[in-house]
Formats: C-alpha cells, structure tokens, sequence
C-alpha cells in the first residue's frame, strides 16, 4: 500500500524547482559521474563509524558523515547473488545468478546491465576488480556493457578459474580480455586502475564499478595493516581488519584524486559492501550472534539469513544536487534498488528491456535535500510494502533445484519471517537480535508475508534454469573451462585448488551453446595448462552432443586430446579421467577451441 500524507505532498511540491534543476543538468555535458566502491566480505559492523570499537577507518567515516545513509539496506547473503541484482535490478533467482559455483553464477543472456545502460546513453563504462558473474563468453565484463575492465576471474582471487599462480600480490589479472602482469597489492592495484580510468575519462560522463575482493579469504594483507590489531585478543582475525584499513586508505586516495581533478562535486560516490561480515567476528555456525568481536548487534554472518547475513551500509554522496550532510533514512532499501536509483538520478530512461524488480530511492533523496523545517515530516512511503531476500538451495546447496520459502526472509520496515530453518518472525524493532520467534502470537502478520512471497516466487521460479557457456565465440577461442561451472545436482563441485589437488572423484556437465557448426579441439587437464603439471590418469572420456569417445592417456601426458565435429545449439559437455583401478574424476580444466 502506498501512502502519501498531504503535508508531504505540499512539501514535494515545494521542492520540484530540484528536480527540475537535476534532470536538466543530466540533459546537458554536465551529467554526474558514478562511481560505485564495494567491497567483499566486509559486514555493517566492521567500520568504526558504524560503532566498531577497535577497527579505524576514518575515511570512509568522514564519507558517511557528510552522505546520505540507508540505515536499512539489505543484499544478499553471499557474493554472486548481490552483484547479479547490482547490476540488473533484479532479484538474483530471476537473472539465473543465485549461487557461487555449479554453473550458477552466470546470468540470463537477456538480462541487461547497468552498464549496457549508461553505455547507450553516453557514458563510458568501466569495472574494475571482482566480477564473479562468469569467466566465459558472454558472460565477461567486457560482454556485458563495460567498455574498459580490469578483473580477476571466478570469485577470489587464488581460486580454481583465476590465473595460475595468484596471490594477492604481483599477480595476473585479465584487461580487456588480455592477461597481464601487475605489481603491487591487489586492493592497491584495483584503486590505482580505478584512478586511472577516472583520470582518462575526466572530460566525459563516466560510470565505474569498482568492486573489491577484500576482505575476501584467504586473508592477505601487507603486515603493517595487520599490525596495529596484532595481539588484541577482541580481534577474531588482524589479517581481516587490516584488509579492511587498506581499503580505507585507498577510499582516502580516490577521493583525494577525485577532488584534485575537480570532478568531486559532480560525481555520484556510493559506498557498499556485497554481504555480512565473514571474518570481523567469531560466531557459532552462521546463524548465532557475535560471540567473539562486533557485529553491530545482530544475529548472523555471510551466508546467514538472520540481519547480520545481509543488512549492510550504504552510503550516496553527491555535492552539486546537496546530497550531503551525514543524513540517515530508514526506509528499508536494497541491492536491486540501485540500478533504477542511479538511472533517474542520471536522467536516463530505463526501457522495457530491463523492467526491474527494484525501484527507484530519488523521492527519499529529494527530501534529504529539504531544510530541517521541512524534513520534519515522515519520509516519503516508496512503492513497495516488503522485500525478499532468498538464499536458493541453502549455504550448502543441499537441495537443487530451489525451492518455495527455502532459505528465504520476507521483511517489511518491521517484521522479518525467516523460513530457513522453519516458521519464524521476529519484531526488528523491538528484537534487533532476532532473538524471540513470535510467529505464534501474530499469524496475521504471518499470512500476509507468505502470500507476498508468493508473487516474488512465480517470477522468480521460472528462472531458475541452466545458463549456458559459449564455445565457438570468436571472442573467447579457446573457452577455458573450470570445475567450478559444472552444474550439479547437488552441493559444490570443485572450486579450489585445495580440493582439485586432491583429484575428487567426482565430475559433472558443463553447459556449453556452440556457436558454430565445425571441428573442435577438446582439450582435457586436471591442472590448469600454465601450471604444467602430467594428467594423473590412464584412460579419458568425453560425451557431449550425443557422442562419446574414450582414449589411452600416454605417460606424462600435460593434456588429453580429442578432435570432435559440433553442431550449433545447446549441449553439455561431460569428462572424465579414469586411474588403473577404474575409478574417475572429471577433467577440472578443460579447453575447447574452434577449429
């Protein structure tokens, strides 16, 4: 229901002389800059404004203390699923993004992005640092509507699909669809080249994601971030901490240059993170409160569905339209709010391919930008009376495919009705712990929420299908595969090389669209090709489009080799490698080249 008092209205009124200002400059070579900083890992309690008692960060404080804040803004709990409603508007289970393996983290090839959208309507593009929504063509960044990227492939820095070799330092990240070397820490690395794309744009409009891996495991960090929290028995991991003050020193730098070159008054800086914390704090399996550390009083961590699982700071800053001033709403808001948001901020129509599920926040900021005097009536109501955030199939993945209220939060500006492990609400109000379930003395309140779920489950459930990758995509020949995209029917297949190195006998199906009808050159590895490591097996199988071949692996082998004639059209693809005893994995790395 939406409700509108008439003092509001009146002052809505008042006030249209801004927005009118504000759509005509976005019509105009005056159109703000947007760059949007987010961070991996980092939960709401894990910034000292935010009441963290021992970590500092007094950069990103002085940006919350002069911005615009959304004390109730809410993602979803793990890394993929965010930043597919990042950049869609839409809800994770509907782009086909809702997990972070098993060939779940690639969206629908329909869905466009914030960055196809500021791009067709003058912008430059630009995404630096983590992606997670697909290694392969047409998945990438550069496919997906950024002009000029710089990331890391799979979802951390070190796991199965990145570069041979990586560890945070001196490593090898992927411009523009080109591997190169790039000295430095990799948080360090991601600003300078966010810097960098800034300063060869400045006398354009321009967009730029820059999406950070820490403070992303494994926990990294030069010594002299971690030192200051060494030895302070309140701090669970001084690695974590010191991830999150390099950020805060490089947030410092990117404002500094952003001011130098004088674009800061006219630039949209919005500052978020991707889910609840992972390391700032010692828990009891997912789900309990801090037992160790701080977590702003709420229950739960990544991965959680209780508040600490996805509620996390957000915060806009924009000078030239008086988006400023340390001011706090607390309208609830969410991750697929921001595309739509920045969309009208922009003065950029959204057109009917894109029909997100989020809606746009601009009437809230409009009246952050009223005097006192005429804030003092109740923020404006938005067009929408709940939100859902689902957790497809669990942290565990133990149930594919999804299904109905799993895993789920249905939540208003009060209630929160958490079904992951049963019926169960909670008053956030008056309970911000999440401590007492008080579903048996409201089952109104009970009904109303699981009939809204059910709107956002028949949009959401059609979606829920396999997303393919390209082979035969002249952009993208030889398609690398990694394990980790295998879609299984259950749990995660291997997506580290912790447990690649222990050859798991166990394999599942690629999901492969062959672009073009011809002879293919399938390639089969249990390490990556840099790694130059022998195929540990005797015997090898590859089926895919209806047939099956099986050789003899020769000794010493770096690679198993298999010529095939393809068919255009959806396939999948199944290998594997079998020892003397008869017992097979998959091939982990598996190239496919056009030839």
């Amino acid at each position: 229901m939406i409700i509108r008092t008439i003092t509001f209205l009146i002052l809505l009124g008042t006030s249209c002389h801004s927005l009118v200002r504000v759509n005509a400059d976005t019509n105009s070579a005056t159109r703000p800059n947007v760059v949007l900083v987010m961070t991996d890992d980092q939960g709401y309690g894990d910034l000292s404004c935010h009441g963290n008692p021992i970590l500092k960060t007094p950069n990103i404080d002085r940006l919350s203390a002069n911005s615009i804040r959304f004390t109730d803004f809410h993602v979803s709990p793990f890394c993929t699923p965010t930043r597919a409603a990042l950049m869609t508007g839409n809800y994770p289970g509907y782009t086909g993004a809702y997990r972070t393996s098993s060939g779940r983290t690639m969206m629908h090839r329909d869905e466009k992005t914030i960055a196809n959208l500021f791009g067709d309507n003058g912008y430059v593009t630009g995404m630096v640092g983590k992606w997670h929504l697909g290694d392969n063509a047409p998945h990438r960044p550069q496919d997906r509507g950024f002009q000029d990227v710089v990331w890391h492939r799979c979802g951390g820095v070190g796991q199965a699909s990145d570069y041979w070799g990586n560890d945070y330092f001196d490593d090898t990240y992927e411009r523009n669809g080109r591997f190169e070397k790039f000295e430095g820490y990799c948080t360090d690395v991601w600003f300078r080249e966010g810097i960098r794309f800034i300063e060869e744009n400045q006398t354009k409009p321009f967009f730029l994601y820059l999406a950070l891996n820490a403070p992303h495991g494994p926990y990294r960090v030069p010594p002299e971030w971690a030192e200051p929290y060494t030895g302070n028995r309140s701090v669970t991991n001084p690695n974590f901490y010191g991830m999150i003050a390099n950020i805060d020193h490089n947030v410092g730098i990117l404002r500094d240059r952003i001011a130098r070159l004088g674009l800061a008054e006219n630039t949209i800086l919005i500052f978020m993170t991707d889910n609840g914390t992972a390391g700032g704090a010692k828990f009891e399996g997912l789900d309990s409160e801090a037992k160790l550390g701080y977590n702003a009083g709420m229950r739960g961590k990544k991965s959680s569905l209780y508040e600490g699982g996805h509620r996390v700071p957000f915060f806009l800053h924009w000078p030239q339209a008086g988006l400023i001033g340390g001011k706090d709403f607390h309208t609830q808001a969410a991750h697929i709010d921001v595309l739509p948001t920045l969309a009208d901020l922009c003065g950029i129509p959204v057109s009917d391919e894109f029909k997100p599920d989020g809606i746009s926040l601009k009437p809230l900021l409009e009246h952050a930008k009223l005097d006192d005097s005429e804030r003092s009536v109740s923020e404006p109501e938005l067009p929408r009376d709940h939100h859902v955030v689902q957790f497809h199939a669990g942290a565990y993945a133990r149930s594919f495919p999804p299904q109905p209220f799993e895993y789920s939060v249905v939540m208003d500006h009060r209630w929160r009705l958490v079904n992951s492990d049963g019926q169960r609400l909670f008053d956030i109000q008056a309970d911000p712990a999440q401590r007492d379930n008080v579903a048996d003395e409201h089952p109104e309140v009970v009904d109303r929420l699981r009939t809204a779920y059910q709107t956002f489950w028949e949009k959401v459930s059609p979606r829920l299908t396999p997303v393919r990758i390209d082979i035969g995509n002249p952009t993208d020949n030889p398609t690398v595969l990694c394990s980790q995209d295998w879609y299984m029917p259950t749990g995660n297949p291997p997506w580290n090389f912790g447990s690649i190195a222990k050859r798991p006998r166990v394999t599942g199906p690629w999901m492969l669209e062959v672009k073009k009808a011809g002879t293919y050159r399938i390639t089969l590895r249990q390490m990556p090709k840099e790694a130059d490591k022998p195929v540990i097996a005797v015997r090898a199988k590859v089926k895919i489009a209806g047939q099956s071949l099986e050789v003899p692996v020769q000794p010493d082998s770096r690679g198993v080799v298999f010529e095939m004639e393809l068919p255009t059209g959806p396939t999948k693809l199944v290998t594997w490698l079998y020892d003397a005893k008869g017992n097979a994995g998959g091939a982990y790395f598996t190239e496919v080249e056009a030839m």
